[in-house]
């Protein structure tokens, strides 16, 4: 098999087991990141309604200028968790879940859900 398909299948399952106990609600939607090599995305969710209360994706943020070529990628991350932060709290969301969707806790996605912790996100 393919090094790539048993990369995505090993994160398929970790990302089963985190699904099997995390589960968005009215008073404490999920807030779920994807990650790709290019960019990475956030939404929040009710998975009782099945609806997608917000959502933000790398396009809508810039890195600041002078960053390090090398954490660029990382100050996206943190800038995305404040905008999903400022988006939720704007439609009275203060609490929600997190959703790492199989990824280690590192890098990109711990960036995001400081920059949520910073916007004023509870979680």
């Amino acid at each position: 098999m393919d090094k790539n398909k048993i990369k995505q299948a090993k994160r398929l399952r970790r990302r089963g087991r985190v699904r099997a106990k995390v589960l968005g609600t009215a008073g404490c939607p999920r807030l779920s990141v994807f990650r790709s090599n290019r960019a990475i995305y956030a939404q929040i969710i009710n998975d009782e309604s099945g609806r997608t209360l917000a959502a933000v994706g790398a396009g809508e943020v810039h890195p600041a200028k002078g960053a390090k070529a090398k954490s660029k990628k990382v100050d996206v991350g943190f800038q995305l968790g404040k905008l999903i932060a400022e988006k939720a709290l704007a439609k009275g969301i203060l609490k929600v879940v997190f959703d790492r969707n199989g990824y280690k806790y590192h890098g990109r996605v711990k960036a995001l859900a400081e920059g949520a912790r910073a916007g004023g996100l509870k979680f």
